[in-house]
């Protein structure tokens, strides 16, 4: 992935932009709740605070490059590749939406970022999965297949989540369709996992897989599982207020259960996987702004871990160690990326200044 997005935004910094650019804010936003539900106030807020920052400014650069480099944007939802990465500006949409509500106490806002992520992630299921599906040339799985594209399980997920926080936020009369509508988009997340991490295993397991595409994007394998946890737990909450959840409620249990149980295998395997490229292989561990796609599960494994053993439904506080340990795990990883970002920044800079 191209570390483009570190670079200020100027003529080809903006052209080059990754597709991929909102996974900075998926990662803070999720780490900044991750610190929330372990009784950390500060770093919560400080890391809220942060996106809302970036955020705009994300959509602003987003915006640019829509306006002046719009062929590069064209080519980047036509590759099958980089497609997917536009799918973390409803994810990092959804995660915002989230803080706003438990950070902030601004419901309206969790509410319009809902909608806005809803909007979003229709405007892009319907817009880049077609380009691709009508696609006259199409590259081999190797090519075209990574975990970047579950990202459109995340980005669905995400839809779900918060629409089970803001269900109250159109008036009494809308709960119940919004919370249906949560169910619905619970239920085809779960259904994408199945279908794109077949085709992920098949690439990984069975193609040949070069260090340099190793890339840290495989570690939504994970994240696209955990947030599917936190879905699940999110609608077993609101089961007294829908008939169909409170009827689905066993099947909640069991899959939401799946969900985490999935999520938790993937961790030695892909830790055992950096360990190949980076110790065994000697792959150079140097920033790149895809690395924000693998502390965003490190955050999400930790609250959707934290919620699970809290509800009471589940009786699972045994659980409640792991998300103790794993909150400083994506504290550390969140801060270890930033640092990179800002020695990036730096470097870029001093170049600039030597050239000019």
């Amino acid at each position: 992935m191209t570390t483009a997005a570190a670079s200020p935004p100027t003529g080809a910094s903006v052209r080059d932009l990754p597709p991929n650019l909102f996974a900075i804010v998926m990662a803070t936003g999720i780490v900044s709740l991750a610190a929330n539900g372990a009784g950390l106030p500060a770093p919560a807020q400080a890391l809220f605070v942060l996106n809302l920052f970036l955020y705009p400014l994300l959509w602003a650069l987003l915006l640019l490059r829509c306006v002046r480099f719009g062929r590069h944007v064209l080519a980047d939802l036509r590759d099958h590749a980089r497609a997917p990465g536009f799918f973390t500006v409803v994810a990092g949409t959804g995660i915002l939406g989230n803080q706003c509500v438990l950070l902030g106490g601004w419901a309206g806002g969790g509410l319009a970022l809902w909608l806005a992520g809803l909007a979003l992630w229709f405007g892009l299921t319907y817009t880049a999965l077609p380009l691709l599906m009508e696609a006259d040339r199409k590259p081999p799985p190797e090519h075209g297949v990574n975990g970047g594209w579950l990202l459109v399980v995340v980005a669905t997920q995400s839809v779900c989540v918060l629409g089970c926080l803001t269900a109250d936020g159109l008036g009494p009369a809308a709960v119940e369709p919004v919370l249906f509508t949560a169910l619905a988009f619970w239920l085809v997340g779960g259904m994408l996992y199945v279908w794109l991490i077949a085709l992920i295993f098949y690439r990984i397991v069975f193609l040949p897989l070069p260090p340099r595409e190793l890339s840290p994007a495989y570690w939504v394998n994970m994240g696209a599982m955990a947030i599917s946890t936190l879905a699940g737990v999110s609608l077993v909450r609101e089961t007294g207020r829908l008939e169909q959840l409170a009827r689905l409620l066993p099947f909640l249990h069991g899959v939401t259960l799946a969900f985490w149980a999935t999520a938790t295998w993937w961790i030695p395997l892909l830790l055992a996987l950096g360990l190949w490229r980076h110790v065994r292989r000697r792959f150079p561990l140097t920033y790149d702004h895809g690395y924000w796609a693998a502390v965003f599960p490190l955050g999400m494994f930790t609250v959707c871990t934290q919620r699970l053993a809290r509800d009471a439904g589940f009786g699972l506080s045994f659980l409640l160690p792991i998300p103790a340990v794993s909150v400083w795990v994506a504290l550390a990883a969140w801060a270890a990326t930033f640092v990179g970002l800002v020695w990036r920044l730096a470097v870029l800079l001093r170049r600039r200044r030597r050239a000019g």
